[in-house]
């Protein structure tokens, strides 16, 4: 994919070993808050990279401090060549930023939108409506381009907002948790227009706490609690270091939760976890005999099971052996000033 021919423009011949992102030892404090406290980061060109935690956890204030939004108490960094504090004016010419929530005027139509930004943007007369209607193209929303914005589904914002952000094709685009709220279908839409991104050559650094997000998308997967990077690697790494096996057991009665995993726990000598969705409950098990063990014992305690199986660790399995909590559980919201 070219300049010429991709709407998106970019290009997808960056040398790996070049980085779009450079962070060390970045710390922001809100009074007594440590909300970022001391993490480094190196991300290659070209590639999306995730930023996984919980709410609260800070990944939203390390962005920001990336983004030139918020100044790093101590640290330094650099965006694609220029220094984050010496040159951010430079640095906000090398990005693009899409927050949590949609900055468009629900008002205006789709296309009024667009070509709104790309007059702001210093595109003049057609110029600027070949631009927008490049980009509704490039991102499945011709169809919607004359309805009001106020009128599309949640999916259909969220990538107007993503396409927004790319009036002037930036070299790396920062997305704070683009599909929260978002139903299934349209989580999928918005997972494809990011690897189209990163296949024309953008960086993308997103931030979420949807482990299945941070599996599906990224090459690499930075993993941040309470404000610091506790683990770095791709999904495959991550889930290795974590343990070859683990067991997955469905107890039927949902009241009976509490005593299997107290049960699994003293069995297996490792702590289990409960699934967000509830119901299913993970626990590390490095033999078969030993994971049938357990399941003989939670049999003989009366604690019927739906399903059972072994299996690799997924994400969630890894964000628990690394934080002692599931990805969901903190819900303390950083303490950044709005």
């Amino acid at each position: 994919m070219n300049d010429a021919k991709s709407p998106l423009g970019g290009s997808a011949a960056i040398a790996a070993a070049e980085l779009a992102i450079s962070a060390r030892g970045l710390v922001k404090h809100f009074g007594d808050v440590k909300a970022v406290d001391g993490i480094d980061l190196e991300v290659p060109r070209g590639t999306i990279f995730a930023i996984l935690g919980p709410n609260g956890a800070g990944k939203t204030t390390f962005m920001r401090m990336l983004a030139t939004l918020s100044r790093p108490d101590r640290g330094e960094a650099s965006i694609m060549g220029h220094d984050l504090i010496a040159e951010p004016d430079a640095v906000r010419a090398a990005i693009a930023m899409t927050g949590q929530f949609a900055s468009l005027d629900e008002d205006l139509t789709g296309r009024e939108n667009m070509i709104l930004l790309a007059r702001l943007w210093g595109f003049r007369g057609s110029r600027a409506s070949r631009r927008a209607d490049d980009l509704l193209s490039a991102f499945d929303l011709a169809d919607a381009a004359h309805k009001q914005v106020k009128d599309y589904s949640g999916g259909m914002r969220r990538r107007l907002d993503i396409a927004a952000s790319l009036i002037v094709t930036p070299g790396v685009l920062f997305l704070d948790e683009p599909t929260t709220g978002l139903d299934p279908k349209a989580r999928q839409g918005v997972w494809r227009m990011i690897r189209r991104l990163a296949g024309a050559g953008v960086t993308v650094l997103l931030t979420t706490q949807y482990l299945d997000e941070a599996d599906q998308l990224a090459a690499r997967i930075a993993v941040i609690d309470h404000g610091r990077k506790i683990a770095e690697g791709t999904s495959r790494e991550l889930k290795a270091a974590t343990g070859s096996g683990f067991l997955n057991v469905t107890v039927a009665d949902q009241a009976r939760i509490g005593d299997a995993m107290r049960l699994l726990e003293e069995t297996l000598g490792a702590q289990p976890h409960e699934s967000a969705e509830g119901g299913q409950i993970s626990v590390l098990a490095n033999t078969a005999g030993a994971a049938n063990g357990a399941i003989g014992k939670l049999l003989a305690a009366g604690i019927d099971l739906t399903d059972y199986s072994m299996g690799q660790p997924s994400l969630d399995d890894v964000f628990f052996a690394l934080t002692g909590h599931p990805a969901e559980a903190d819900q303390t919201q950083e303490a950044e000033p709005a």
